[in-house]
């Protein structure tokens, strides 16, 4: 029998579950170091499911940001301005998540597929992989995304959107 790696985390809405499994986890988003913005980003999607008391379950889609500076050895969880994995949640249930994307997601078969999946995308777009530094870049960071470790991601700091 295959058992899932599943893990879950008490709110105060109810208990969000965490399935592994690859439709769960996505790549919505990639970028990579310009002029005007000198970091490495990627907007991860999350599906769970919440258990509230009384009710049935209820599945969520919410999303973060993994940051990393130009040199790739400096990591940041940064909050979505919308539908954020860290929102309404007190100090205690955002440090659980922090705990849950280093013990946890990083870890799982999903996010590595997810990273596999966007690195067959990217270059299924960009054929001369050679010749697009773009495309360099970006599959170098990729690539760091699946050397992370668990004390990487608690080491990072988590900030909150910074609001125009």
């Amino acid at each position: 029998m295959y058992l899932l790696n599943t893990t879950a985390i008490r709110t105060t809405r109810g208990l969000e579950l965490y399935l592994d499994l690859v439709k769960n986890i996505s790549i919505k988003e990639l970028c990579i170091p310009t002029v005007n913005n000198p970091f490495y980003e990627v907007k991860f999607e999350v599906n769970y499911f919440l258990l509230e008391q009384n009710k049935y379950y209820d599945q969520q889609k919410n999303y973060f940001w993994l940051v990393m500076n130009k040199n790739l050895n400096l990591i940041t969880l940064r909050e979505t301005e919308m539908k954020s994995l860290f929102a309404i949640k007190n100090e205690v249930e955002r440090k659980a998540t922090k705990q849950l994307l280093g013990d946890w997601f990083i870890s799982t078969n999903a996010y590595k597929k997810a990273i596999f999946q966007y690195i067959e995308v990217d270059i299924q777009k960009n054929i001369q992989v050679e010749n697009n530094e773009c495309t360099k870049k970006a599959l170098k960071f990729l690539e760091k995304l699946l050397e992370l470790e668990t004390t990487d991601i608690k080491k990072a700091l988590v900030e909150k959107p910074v609001y125009s």
